[in-house]
C-alpha cells in the first residue's frame, strides 16, 4: 500500500486537489484501459467536488459510476446518495444512462438486493466469484465515529471478507455497501474528511495500535494507492 496524507487550507482546497486527482486517474485509465470506473460516497464534504466534477469536458461515455454505500430507500428520497450525486452532477451531464450503476434498494429485502448488485459487479468486471475487481477510484468519507461507506463500528459487515457487497446497519436501519477488501481491491482510494470534529476519529485511525473493529477506516488498506485528503481543521493534529 502506497499511503499518502495531505493536509489542505480549507473546504474549497481540499475540494479542488480532489479534482486534479480524479481528472489524472481518469485520463490514466483511459490512455490505459479504455474506461474509467469510480465508486462516490455520500454525505455533505463531497458533494462540490460532484459539482466540480459536472463542470468538466470529459469522455462521458468512457466513464462508469458506481456507489461505495447507498440508504436502503428509494432513489428519490432525499437521503439518497444517487439521488445527491445525480443531482450535482449525473443529471447534468450526457454520460449514458447504462454508466450509472446504482445500488438496487427496491425489493423490500436488503440481502437479496446486495446480492443483485453483487452479480452485477461482477458481470460488468468479468470477476468470477471470490475474486475482486478492481476500480479506478474509490472515494470514501469518515464519519465521526471512524465509519467508511456503510461500514460501522462493531456490526456484522466488518466481518465480510468474501463478497463484494453486504448489508451494512446504521442504529438499526439497513444499507448496502462495498465489504473492506472490495474497497482495497481497488487501484486508488481517495479519502474525503474536513472539519475538527474528525479529529478523535483520525487520531485513532492513524495510531499504530487500535481496534479496526472499533475504527473500521482502519480496515482501508488498498493494494493500490491510499491518499487521505484533509482540511486543516481536520487534519491540525496530524504529522504527513
Amino acid at each position: 500500500m502506497n499511503k499518502t496524507v495531505e493536509i489542505l487550507p480549507d473546504l474549497p482546497a481540499l475540494v479542488a486537489r480532489g479534482l486534479d486527482l480524479i481528472l489524472s486517474k481518469l485520463a490514466t485509465a483511459i490512455q490505459e484501459r479504455g474506461q474509467f470506473s469510480i465508486a462516490l460516497s455520500g454525505g455533505s464534504t463531497p458533494k462540490p467536488l460532484y459539482e466540480a466534477i459536472g463542470n468538466q469536458n470529459l469522455p462521458w461515455d468512457k466513464i462508469h459510476v458506481f456507489w461505495g454505500d447507498e440508504r436502503y430507500v428509494p432513489a428519490d428520497h432525499p437521503d439518497s446518495n444517487e439521488l445527491m450525486a445525480r443531482r450535482a452532477w449525473l443529471d447534468r451531464v450526457a454520460i449514458p444512462a447504462a454508466n450509472i450503476h446504482a445500488v438496487p434498494t427496491l425489493s423490500g429485502n436488503p440481502t437479496v438486493d446486495a446480492a443483485e448488485h453483487e452479480k452485477h459487479l461482477q458481470a460488468f468486471f468479468g470477476s468470477a466469484p471470490g475474486k475482486f475487481p478492481q476500480l479506478d477510484v474509490v472515494l470514501l468519507g469518515m464519519g465521526d465515529d471512524a465509519h467508511t461507506a456503510s461500514l460501522f463500528p462493531h456490526t456484522e459487515a466488518l466481518s465480510v471478507s468474501d463478497r463484494l457487497v453486504t448489508v451494512g446497519n446504521k442504529d438499526g436501519n439497513p444499507r448496502i455497501t462495498f465489504t473492506y477488501p472490495f474497497i482495497n481491491a481497488a487501484r486508488s482510494v481517495i479519502f474525503l474528511a474536513a472539519g475538527a470534529n474528525k479529529r478523535p476519529a483520525l487520531a485513532q485511525v492513524f495510531a499504530p495500535a487500535a481496534d479496526d473493529f472499533a475504527y473500521p477506516s482502519r480496515l482501508i488498506k488498498p493494494q493500490g494507492e491510499l491518499i487521505w485528503l484533509l482540511d486543516q481543521a481536520a487534519g491540525l493534529e496530524l504529522k504527513p
